[in-house]
């Protein structure tokens, strides 16, 4: 159908005109981070070797830039951050990390392919509240995954290294979450969530800020504004 091809080439090229949405700048709230792999395919090494190639570049950035890192859960195909930046930094850290997180695990696979399917997405948490809902999303990914039945038990996690089951390979900041009451938190962690609250929480870490919209039917807000899912 040629005559749809110049509509077809408008779209693109509007699209690619579009600018990124730009994420508000913070140097004390955090923000959650997210980067997969290409086409979503597994990374092409074992996640202990995976996790141990992160684990040098998230010294590094600590270190190197400052970023002080609350929380990661390293997955198959991706992995999830919370991090503050608090020299605002977060751009070079980040395009460091994956740049050289890719090399070598492009290296240890004999490849010579990227690794990820594209940059990483940042979201800026400004609520305490929210805070936890990314909280508890990025610990139970594994057991959402079936890769555990409690999220304490997943090896390649803060939370594992937090509870002093794994040794720490990189500094991480004190969870104080966690360690208000360890019991009660965990017990919170292994509740799983509402389906209908965790989509909401999924989409509102896609956007720049995460943000729980209100209930449309009379624009009141959403019980996720205001308490834990």
């Amino acid at each position: 159908m040629p005559i749809l091809q110049p509509h077809f080439a408008l779209y693109l090229q509007n699209r690619l005109a579009m600018p990124r949405k730009i994420v508000p700048a913070s140097a004390d709230l955090p923000y959650h981070i997210v980067a997969r792999s290409r086409n979503r395919e597994w990374f092409p090494i074992p996640r202990p070797a995976v996790w141990s190639i992160m684990e040098d570049y998230l010294f590094f950035i600590s270190y190197a830039y400052g970023i002080e890192i609350l929380s990661f859960v390293l997955m198959d195909n991706h992995f999830h951050m919370i991090a503050r930046d608090p020299k605002q930094k977060l751009g070079e850290a980040m395009n460091y990390f994956m740049k050289e997180t890719s090399r070598h695990m492009s290296t240890k696979a004999g490849m010579i392919n990227q690794i990820y399917g594209g940059r990483y997405h940042k979201t800026l948490i400004s609520n305490p509240l929210y805070y936890l809902h990314a909280y508890k999303y990025i610990y139970r990914n594994p057991v959402e995954a079936g890769l555990c039945n409690q999220v304490q038990d997943y090896p390649h996690s803060t939370l594992s290294i937090s509870l002093g089951f794994h040794r720490l390979g990189f500094p991480i900041y004190p969870d104080n979450t966690l360690f208000e009451a360890p019991d009660a938190i965990l017990a919170w962690l292994n509740t799983a969530p509402d389906r209908e609250d965790k989509e909401m929480v999924q989409k509102a870490l896609r956007k720049s800020e995460f943000k729980i919209p209100t209930v449309k039917k009379n624009e009141r807000p959403h019980r996720l504004s205001n308490s834990r899912y």
